[in-house]
């Protein structure tokens, strides 16, 4: 009898553990920034030699929150996903400091997070529809 108690208290403590991701919720794209980060390589006699990074801003509204987030391409000649342009319907999930972007493939786009903050309510117009 304690064998079986203690194989269900094991068993009710470790299925939180392997319970399933996240879900994803509907949001939308606000904006989309490229920009560049300077960064020193190294230094000749007093001059520092440096080197552009770029990176994207990506500010993403889901539900009543802001997220800013950050990606940083692998290599100078890649580009944030042509999808992803203001005022598009995304599907995103938060985790931690990680906002993924559901891609049509179905595999996720990882930014990390950078700033979080209350998204205004969406304007709606005369029609009853949300404003643009």
């Amino acid at each position: 009898m304690k064998r079986i108690l203690g194989f269900l208290a094991v068993v009710v403590l470790v299925t939180p553990l392997f319970a399933v991701e996240g879900s994803y919720l509907d949001g939308t794209v606000v904006d989309v920034q490229k920009k560049v980060g300077t960064r020193v390589l190294y230094y000749i006699v007093n001059t520092p030699v440096t080197r552009d990074d770029p990176y994207y801003e990506v500010q993403v509204r889901v539900r009543s929150t802001l997220y800013t987030a950050r990606y940083m391409p692998i290599h100078e000649d890649d580009s944030f996903a042509a999808d992803y342009v203001p005022d598009s319907k995304i599907q995103a999930r938060v985790d931690k400091r990680h906002l993924f972007l559901k891609r049509v493939g179905g595999n996720d786009f990882d930014l990390i997070i950078v700033k979080r903050a209350p998204a205004e309510p969406e304007k709606a117009t005369a029609d009853g529809a949300p404003a643009r």
